[in-house]
C-alpha cells in the first residue's frame, strides 16, 4: 500500500496555548484535522463559558486564511465549578466537555480537583445534561511511583466516581498502561480512551537513549515496554473505545532544555504520520481509519466528517526545529526519518 485514504479525522485531545503561541501552532492541527478537543488549562484557566467562547474566538481569529477547522471548547473543573455553569456550557452548544485535572498532576493544573468527591454536585449535573468528563488519570499523591500513577487513579477515582455515575460519559484521556487499556476495554457504561502517537511509538527508554532527551517527556510518561505493546494492540483492535488524542503540547525549545524542563510532545504538524508509522508497523493500517475518523465523533455524538485526506508512503524528515512565536519549538522525532507524509485533502 502506497496510498492511504481517510475520512479526515479529528484530534479529540490537544493544547494550542495562547497568543502568538498559538497562532505559531494552530495551522498545523487545522491542516491536518477538522476539529479538535482544545483543552481548558492555560496560563488563567478557562472555568466559564464566557472564556470558552472568548477562546474559542482568538482561536478561529489565528487561523489561516480560508480553514474550516472547528475548535470544541472544554471547561476545567475547579472545586468552585457550580452546577448550573455546567448546565449552561452544554446548552450554549460551544462546551462539549469538562476536564478533571488532579491538583499538581501536569502543566497548569494547580487549580485542579484535590478530591473528586467535593464535585459530587457538578457531576451530578453533567450525567443529567449528558455533559462529557475528561480525565487525566493520575493520582498525585507523594510517595506513589511516577509509573505507578495512572494504575492507582483507576484503583482510587475512576472505579469509585463512575460507579457513583454510572451514566456519565468518561474519556480516560492520553491512557498509557495495560491496566488503563484493559479496564477501558472491559468496563461496564460509557467509557472511552484517547491514545497519543508517542505512546504507541515509545516506551520509556526513548528518554534516556544517549542521553537526557526532554523532548520525549510527557505527563503521563512513556512506560514500559509490555504497556507500549499493549496500546498498540487495543488502539489497532477496531475497538470503538479507542480512539486518536495527539495530545500536542507545545513548549519553547528552551522550556523543555532546562533544569526543570516541561512535559509535553509537540505532534500536531506530524501527528497523522507517526499514526500511520505506528500502525503501518503493528500490519494494521486497514484499522487507522476507525481510530483516527470514526469512533472519536461516534463518542461524543457528532456528525463523522465527509472530507478525506490522503497518506503518502516516501521517506521524510521531521525538521529539527519550527518557529514558536519569538522562540523555537521542537517537534517529537525531530531529524528523524518517517515513511508516511500527509498529502493533504483529496481532491
Amino acid at each position: 500500500m502506497n496510498e492511504l485514504r481517510l475520512l479526515r479525522p479529528d484530534d479529540w485531545h490537544l493544547h494550542l496555548r495562547d497568543g502568538a503561541q498559538l497562532a505559531a501552532v494552530v495551522g498545523a492541527s487545522a491542516a491536518q484535522f477538522a476539529r479538535a478537543i482544545v483543552m481548558p488549562n492555560l496560563g488563567a484557566p478557562v472555568v466559564t463559558l464566557e472564556q470558552a467562547s472568548a477562546y474559542r474566538e482568538r482561536i478561529r481569529a489565528a487561523l489561516p486564511p480560508g480553514s474550516a477547522f472547528e475548535p470544541l471548547m472544554t471547561l476545567y473543573l475547579t472545586e468552585a465549578t457550580e452546577p448550573a455553569a455546567v448546565r449552561a456550557a452544554r446548552a450554549s452548544g460551544i462546551v462539549h466537555a469538562v476536564k478533571l485535572y488532579p491538583a499538581g498532576a501536569t502543566t497548569n493544573s494547580a487549580a485542579g480537583v484535590r478530591d473528586w468527591r467535593r464535585v459530587s454536585a457538578t457531576l451530578a449535573a453533567m450525567q443529567e445534561v449528558d455533559l462529557p468528563l475528561l480525565v487525566h488519570g493520575e493520582v498525585t499523591t507523594p510517595g506513589i511511583d511516577v509509573f505507578d500513577r495512572e494504575q492507582v487513579f483507576i484503583d482510587q477515582v475512576l472505579v469509585p466516581l463512575r460507579e457513583q455515575f454510572p451514566a456519565l460519559r468518561v474519556v480516560f484521556e492520553h491512557i498509557t498502561t495495560r491496566q488503563a487499556a484493559e479496564y477501558v476495554r472491559t468496563a461496564p457504561g460509557r467509557i472511552a480512551a484517547t491514545v497519543t502517537p508517542q505512546h504507541l511509538l515509545y516506551n520509556r527508554n526513548a528518554i534516556f537513549t544517549g542521553g537526557l532527551r526532554p523532548h520525549w517527556y510527557c505527563l503521563p510518561v512513556l512506560k514500559r515496554e509490555e504497556h507500549r505493546v499493549a496500546l498498540v494492540a487495543a488502539a489497532t483492535s477496531g475497538n470503538p473505545r479507542f480512539f486518536l488524542g495527539t495530545d500536542s503540547a507545545p513548549h519553547a525549545a528552551r522550556a523543555k532544555e532546562h533544569a526543570c524542563g516541561c512535559a509535553g510532545c509537540f505532534t500536531a504538524p506530524h501527528a497523522l504520520e507517526l499514526y500511520a508509522t505506528a500502525f503501518a508497523a503493528a500490519g494494521a493500517l486497514g484499522k487507522l481509519e476507525g481510530f483516527a475518523s470514526w469512533y472519536g465523533p461516534d463518542f461524543y455524538g457528532l456528525p463523522r466528517n465527509r472530507e478525506q485526506v490522503v497518506l503518502r508512503r516516501g521517506p521524510w524528515q521531521v525538521p529539527a526545529s519550527l518557529p514558536f512565536g519569538a522562540e523555537t519549538i521542537v517537534p517529537l522525532a525531530a531529524g528523524e526519518t518517517l515513511d508516511w507524509q500527509f498529502a493533504g485533502a483529496l481532491r
